[in-house]
Formats: C-alpha cells, structure tokens, sequence
C-alpha cells in the first residue's frame, strides 16, 4: 500500500491519499457492501472518506486523518496474511488504535499482532487472540507456569486456554491434558440430581467437552481419554495426586473455597503447567463461604511465575450486547454498593448466594 504525505489544507485538517496494491481486491478491504469502511465511517464521523478506484482519500483534522492512515496499513498487514478483515476486526483496531493515540494503551503490540497470532488450526478454522489483552494472557501462558485468567463471561478465558493445551499436548510439550471445575453451581447440589455419580457430575463438565470437540476430531476424543491423555474430572478427584509433565486447566475457580484452591494449586508436579480461569463476579458458593479465587490473588500476587491476566467487558468476544450488560452490572454495583444487584453479604436465595 503508498500513502501520499498528509496534505495540510488548514491549521486543523490534513488530507491523506492511501492506494491499495492490486493484488489486493477492493472488496477485501472495503468489505461486502462495504460494510468495512461503514465501520470505519462510523469510528471517524467528522472525516471525510472517499474512495475511487484502488485509491482512498480521507479528509479530516490531521490526528483523525493520520489513524485512519494506520487504521488501513493495519488491515493490509492483516490480510497479507491470507486472514480476511471481518467487523468485528476492525472494530478491535480502531479501538487498540485509539487506545494507542491517546495514551491509554500500556503496550507496544499492535492490531496486527494481535490478530495475526495463531494458537491452534483445527477442523478448518483456525484459534487466535480478538483483543490485546487476550494476546497477553496467551502470551503470559506460554511465560509462566501458573497463570490465573480472570475476567468476566465471553473474554475466551478458558477457550483460549484449551487451545494453548491441545497446542502443547500436539507439540510434545506435555504428555496430558487435565481438564477439571468445581461440581458447585448456582446453589444446586449433586445429591439432590438424578442419576450415578457419573450422569449427577457430566452436566458440569460439558463445556469443557463441548470445547474439545471445537478443537480435535471427535473420533479421536474417547481414545484419548481412554488413554488418559486427556482427563476431564470434577474437582474433587485432584485431592492426593501429584500432575507431572501436564496442562491443567482449572475452570470456573471463583467457585472453589479457600482450602480447594491451596489443595489444587499444590498439585503441581515437574515439567507442567496450570492455568486457573474464573469470574469473581459470578461465584455461586454458599453465602458465608469465601471465593478461593478472590482470597489466592492477594495471596499470590507478585510470586516469581505466577502471573494474573485482567481481561474485562471490552475483551468480550460473545456478541456485543453481552460487554454492554457486563458493564451495566458493574456500573449499578459500583453505584449501589452491591454485588450483581445483592447487597453485599446478603442472601438473594439458594441460587444467588454471593462468596465474600
């Protein structure tokens, strides 16, 4: 892609001429309908956006002006790649881009990088990081041995876990996959389900089944585990055990007491790794009865490779209206003094009761 260098045609505004190689057809860069440059239109109202042929122009005040420039070297980057451009895509650079601009951004990655990163191809689609702090938290997995993914529903806590494990196991760099949450939700109890052991614990586990299928032939899936290359288990059956030379992935851990967190974390054996995801703003344990993912991040915060990954509403990648009511609860809490519209330390019923 050329630029001309930004005209300046006042004080404020600046004129910028991008051309697009021809290799790269406009429909790929414009979008179908040109839904891509919509987004682009919509993320710089005061601009001016102009395209003929495989030239583009934009007009506008000269900051606005220059990140459009960057907007669109960024998703040339990306589509160099062989990765088409998508909405949502281009959506997440304006904002890094942005973020970028006016300082609030506390890295160097850029668009490109993050959404270039591959982690696992599998069943013909392939697994990457959405947003920069998705990048960092796949990155801190690879860094570190112990690493706590925490965030609210949809930021890809787990997913993007799972795929680091399928990664490792593919690569030899394990030799197993342990896959396990706590058997507490939403203030039922396994005695009261029906069914064996067995049928009272399946239901807690299927999403981590349901993410496997996303990720390995499902023929190969009931070898694996027969094999006990990959285990799937409640948490209760770590107790004991020492995990050598494997992924462990410990999800929904807000639902772990104090004593369940210390038990699982000192399962650690040689040559593996641990990532514990959870969110602690959805903890469905006994009221009275403390959140061991709370408690371990005053506890463990600093300790040479141990490390704490933050995504939040804006690193959701569900669909859009879900960041939208994350925020909406966080901002009635921070308004109310509650805790998802309980007050604090008080019982909203068997299903709601909120870990201190």
């Amino acid at each position: 892609m050329t630029q001309t260098p930004t005209a300046q045609t006042s004080a404020q505004r600046a004129r910028a001429q991008i051309s697009i190689p021809a290799q790269h057809p406009m429909v790929t860069v414009l979008g179908s309908g040109d839904s891509l440059l919509r987004v682009i239109e919509r993320a710089f109202p005061a601009a001016d956006i102009h395209v003929r042929g495989n030239e583009i122009s934009a007009t506008g005040d000269s900051a606005e002006v220059a990140l459009i420039q960057r907007v669109f070297d960024e998703m040339m980057l990306v589509l160099r790649t062989g990765q088409p451009m998508t909405e949502d895509a281009v959506e997440r650079s304006i904002a890094m881009l942005k973020a970028s601009d006016n300082g609030t951004s506390d890295g160097p990655e850029t668009p490109a990088e993050v959404l270039t990163q591959n982690i696992l191809s599998s069943r013909g689609r392939t697994i990457r990081p959405k947003t920069l702090n998705q990048k960092r938290y796949v990155d801190a997995i690879d860094q570190h041995t112990i690493v706590f993914g925490i965030g609210p529903a949809g930021t890809g806590k787990t997913y993007l876990a799972m795929a680091k494990a399928v990664q490792a196991l593919q690569s030899k760099q394990v030799n197993r996959i342990i896959l396990t949450r706590p058997a507490v939700e939403a203030g039922e109890r396994l005695g009261f389900l029906p069914g064996t052991l067995y049928e009272k614990i399946d239901p807690y586990l299927r999403p981590l089944y349901d993410a496997l299928h996303d990720m390995l032939d499902p023929d190969s899936i009931p070898r694996l585990m027969a094999a006990g290359t990959i285990e799937v288990a409640p948490l209760a059956y770590m107790r004991g055990r020492t995990l050598n030379d494997a992924f462990i992935i410990l999800d929904e851990a807000q639902n772990t007491s104090p004593e369940q967190m210390k038990m699982f974390l000192t399962r650690l054996g040689f040559d593996s790794k641990i990532v514990i995801t959870g969110d602690v703003t959805q903890v469905d344990l006994p009221n009275g009865t403390k959140s061991g993912l709370r408690q371990v991040q005053e506890i463990l915060e600093g300790v040479e490779d141990v490390h704490f990954s933050r995504l939040s509403s804006q690193d959701v990648v569900r669909h859009k209206l879900v960041g939208r009511i994350v925020d909406a609860y966080e901002q009635y809490d921070s308004t109310h003094g509650t805790e998802n519209g309980a007050r604090k330390g008080h019982s909203r019923g068997q299903a709601g009761h909120k870990g201190k």
